[in-house]
């Protein structure tokens, strides 16, 4: 029984971690996607670091990532910039591979 209980708390410590890499990573994914779209837009360095700011925050507004690609989509659009869902997802997905490497790499 003992081992039963230690399997359990190992796997319960894991979940946890696994799920604070996923917010770290997300969030991180977020401020790359929001420099990266403030730069598309042309917006200075201060211009920039605001904006990424938002874009993290804009992730708190609804569970999943449609908060966030909506805003982006929405800005990028509003400054005619031709990009199309597809592409800001998969842009998305890029640079969530980048941010998982460098969550980890801070750890």
């Amino acid at each position: 029984m003992a081992d039963f209980n230690e399997r359990e708390k190992a796997f319960e410590a894991k979940f946890k971690l696994d799920q604070e890499l996923r917010f770290k990573a997300t969030a991180r994914r977020n401020k790359l996607l929001g420099v990266w779209a403030a730069q598309m837009m042309g917006l200075n360095e201060l211009e920039s670091e605001s904006y990424s700011k938002e874009v993290i925050k804009s992730d708190f507004e609804k569970p999943g990532d449609d908060d966030v690609l909506q805003k982006v989509l929405t800005d990028l659009q509003g400054k005619e910039i031709d990009i199309s869902e597809k592409e800001l997802r998969q842009k998305m997905d890029d640079l969530l591979e980048v941010a998982i490497g460098q969550v980890q790499t801070e750890d």
